[in-house]
């Protein structure tokens, strides 16, 4: 019975998640689905893996329909004994996007618990971190893994802090579940932010334990997260490695090459991100206040400013209909600050920003320093090429950190870091009411006069703005002065009306605190009406950017490209070759959808096919096009209609060649592209690769009369013959990836290497032949045994713990 007990709070507050979860997202209830563009994206590249599933009933771990040919670690790929994959099912029983919610609200309100908040306001402010604007936005556009990694960040600094708290077992083995969960997510940006905030919080519990000269129990807490860290990384051993392998053949890689497409010198040092690149997504300094006022620097790019604003007058001044009038000012490019396009601003919420603040004035547990510390360093790192001093030293000298872009996104940790500041802030209020009354009513005093006092500023720094945006110029120069002014003069109104609501906000909630005090208000009517102001403000501000509006029926999502006539007309060729939609250029999907394309969407491309685009496609290099088998290109007339031009000189899906040019660098590799017969001619980098190529060194003509035809096309699995009178050397129109596709001729395994900087190419022995490649990836076998022995250790170490805290309960009794 005492058990029932202890667990019905949780069990309601859990329910309460899956109310709220479905009530928010009420369209799925309906069997409607989220329109999310980036997972529309996601769905044109993972088309041929999840047709080849359905019909062989294994996994490919290669596409071909995007980017020329590309693994699929990064696109949902099922790998053996993916345990805790099963489990994040388990725990993702809702329908999307309501899973996700309802996994913020869970492991949010897991480690306000472990901080020792009771239950109630524990469910209150996991509510608001879920309601953060973010958050919520991410799932409107399709940020599933970054959504899905911020989930699970709360459980893992949970796991840590019992660790710290010298609750080994509990810890080490909550810590285990989360980071093997987080790991999971498969979204390494974010999981990398939590360890610069896991740093912040094991330096303070590691300065105490030192303070104290406790060494033993440090170094027992460093053992056990260490122990949990070995075993969730190795559950997931499989997608690890193969990341880690694929990552330096992506845009995350080093760059081989020493200058840039207009021939002048690189100045990236190696690394294929740019420093423009990587800081693109840098947040305003003054634009942070977005926080604690949505629409502070115009909200979004696509605002709907209303029929009072001076847009729509301005429209109808300009003779256009009102009906046309309302919808043009529906999607009005309000936003104005230093980002290049924002779907929502970063909104925290007015009540929550209080209610920390209150926390810094009137906590004494010193742990609210990890998570302020936590909330200014994500701050000062979102600000990016604002702040480059910091940046810089980050960029240069922190590993890894050059490997993801849109620094502004750490701001995530500051939106984990203010609802737990908030809800200790509100609960150590009303605990100083019968402890220390003067302490309670100064704080408020001072949290009041601090916020209003933020509010104040902000108004009178209006005049010292001019609400110009990135893209006025183009307004101007296309719509005029006019238009213009009106798009300022709707800024400055968004400027004013948001501070005049978060002040609003802030002052009824100083106002039901201060009823509080004067014995107005009950504490729980007190922490009801706040609650319920600090979630409607979130919530009405969500609703604006992701509400029902943006579910669709089921098919729609399960097929989110429609057929073009263009696709039409290529579809009917049922030869094998490749398609470039000049539109899309290689950041869209939707050609993949239906075709073999070299373009695609992804955050991690491969890099030589951007670079090949960049160097030579988007010069019209017809004879990269020819290489690459591109028979259909599908282009738009000035009317804007698309159609398809067929290439009549494609080089087909395998070709001898009669010569190869030998260079020793990438550099090299690429400029003779510039000009190379590839039909004929192979370029060959000796240096990278030359015990590959047996004869390379030998410089001889080759014999080009042979013919090589393709019998068996598959995503992992290409089978060709060939015919040839002499020794020859075959060119194939597919991406050479040299960890995983093996060559074999007559059942023998043969070096294949590379040529024209990315594709393959095999030595052929005189004769009639079966050439076949197999995609085997080493890494998926490799990693499946660390994982399976990885999963067999975490289920042990469960047992076992299980019964060493059964057995000391028992103990304690």
């Amino acid at each position: 019975m005492k058990v029932i007990n202890k667990l019905y709070p949780h069990a309601l507050v859990i329910l309460g998640f899956v109310l709220v979860s479905l009530i928010y997202f009420y369209p799925v209830l309906q069997g409607k689905q989220i329109f999310q563009s980036d997972i529309a994206q996601y769905a044109g590249m993972a088309k041929e893996q999840n047709d080849f599933r359905a019909t062989e009933h294994s996994e490919p771990y290669w596409t071909n329909s995007a980017f020329g040919g590309m693994p699929t670690y990064q696109l949902g790929a099922n790998y053996p004994h993916d345990y805790v994959g099963q489990i994040d099912d388990a725990l993702r029983f809702l329908p999307r996007p309501a899973d996700y919610l309802f996994l913020y609200f869970l492991g949010f309100y897991g480690l306000l618990l472990v901080l020792r908040i009771d239950p109630l306001k524990a469910f209150i402010g996991a509510l608001a971190f879920g309601f953060s604007t973010y958050l919520i936005i991410i799932l409107g556009v399709g940020h599933n893994a970054k959504a899905h990694a911020i989930a699970y960040m709360p459980l893992v600094i949970a796991g840590f802090i019992l660790v710290f708290q010298k609750k080994y077992i509990l810890g080490g083995l909550l810590t285990m579940f989360a980071v093997a969960l987080e790991i999971n997510a498969n979204h390494f940006q974010m999981t990398y932010y939590l360890l610069i905030f896991l740093l912040i919080l094991s330096g303070y519990y590691t300065f105490n334990f030192i303070k104290e000269k406790e060494y033993k129990p440090l170094l027992i807490s460093f053992g056990v997260l260490a122990v949990a860290g070995i075993f969730a990384l190795g559950a997931n051993a499989t997608n690890l490695l193969a990341t880690s392998e694929y990552a330096s053949f992506s845009t995350r890689g080093k760059s081989e090459l020493t200058f840039n497409p207009d021939g002048s010198k690189s100045n990236t040092n190696g690394s294929a991100l740019s420093r423009d690149y990587i800081t693109e997504y840098s947040y305003g300094i003054a634009e942070s206040f977005n926080l604690i006022a949505p629409r502070l620097f115009g909200g979004s790019n696509s605002e709907n400013v209303g029929t009072d604003s001076k847009m729509y007058e301005f429209m109808i001044g300009q003779g256009v209909p009102e009906g046309q009038a309302q919808d043009f000012v529906s999607a009005m490019p309000t936003y104005w600050g230093d980002q290049p396009i924002v779907a929502a601003p970063a909104y925290i919420g007015a009540i929550v920003f209080f209610l920390a603040v209150l926390a810094l004035f009137i906590d004494d547990r010193k742990i609210k320093y990890v998570f302020f510390s936590g909330a200014m360093v994500a701050l000062v790192l979102s600000w990016g090429k604002n702040f480059p001093i910091l940046t810089d030293f980050f960029i240069d000298h922190v590993p890894m950190y050059d490997k993801f872009r849109a620094v502004s996104s750490i701001q995530v940790i500051l939106e984990l870091c203010f609802p737990v500041l908030a809800i200790i802030g509100l609960q150590s209020f009303f605990k100083l009411k019968d402890i220390d009354p003067k302490l309670q009513q100064k704080g408020l005093v001072q949290t009041g006069v601090f916020s209003i006092g933020v509010l104040l500023i902000l108004v009178f720094c209006k005049s010292m703005f001019n609400f110009s945006g990135g893209s006025d110029s183009y307004f101007l120069e296309n719509y005029g002065p006019d238009f213009v002014d009106a798009l300022k003069e709707d800024r400055r109104t968004l400027y004013s009306a948001d501070l005049l609501r978060s002040g609003f906000f802030i002052v009824v909630t100083f106002g039901v605190l201060w009823f509080f005090i004067k014995n107005k208000l009950s504490q729980n009517a007190a922490l009801i009406i706040v609650s319920v102001f600090m979630i409607f403000d979130l919530f009405f501000v969500d609703k604006k950017y992701v509400s029902a509006k943006d579910f669709v029926s089921g098919r729609e999502v399960a097929v989110p490209f429609q057929e073009t006539p263009s696709d039409v007309q290529i579809l009917k060729d049922t030869t094998h070759y490749r398609v470039f939609e000049v539109n899309g250029n290689l950041s869209s999907a939707r050609a993949s959808y239906f075709h073999k394309s070299i373009g695609g969407y992804h955050a991690a491309k491969p890099r030589r096919m951007q670079q090949l685009f960049d160097y030579q496609i988007a010069k019209n290099n017809m004879e990269v096009l020819d290489m690459l088998n591109i028979k259909y290109i599908i282009q738009t007339n000035k009317e804007g209609q698309e159609f398809p031009t067929i290439n009549p000189n494609t080089n087909g899906n395998a070709w001898f060649v009669k010569d190869v040019k030998l260079v020793n660098t990438a550099d090299a590799e690429m400029k003779l592209l510039d000009h190379l017969d590839t039909k004929n001619v192979a370029v060959f980098n000796i240096h990278d690769h030359g015990s590959k190529f047996k004869s390379a060194r030998l410089k001889k003509k080759w014999d080009a009369s042979g013919t090589i035809k393709l019998d068996v096309y598959k995503p992992n699995y290409i089978k060709y013959t060939s015919d040839n009178l002499n020794d020859g050397l075959a060119v194939f129109s597919e991406i050479y990836y040299e960890k995983g596709w093996n060559a074999y001729i007559d059942g023998k395994l043969t070096n294949h290497f590379p040529v024209d900087y990315v594709l393959r190419a095999l030595e052929v022995p005189e004769g009639k032949h079966k050439i076949e490649f197999k995609f085997e990836p080493e890494v998926v076998k490799t990693g499946s045994m660390i994982t399976l022995a990885s999963s067999i250790g975490v289920l042990v170490l469960l047992i076992g713990g299980i019964y060493f805290e059964r057995k000391k309960s028992i103990g304690v009794k």
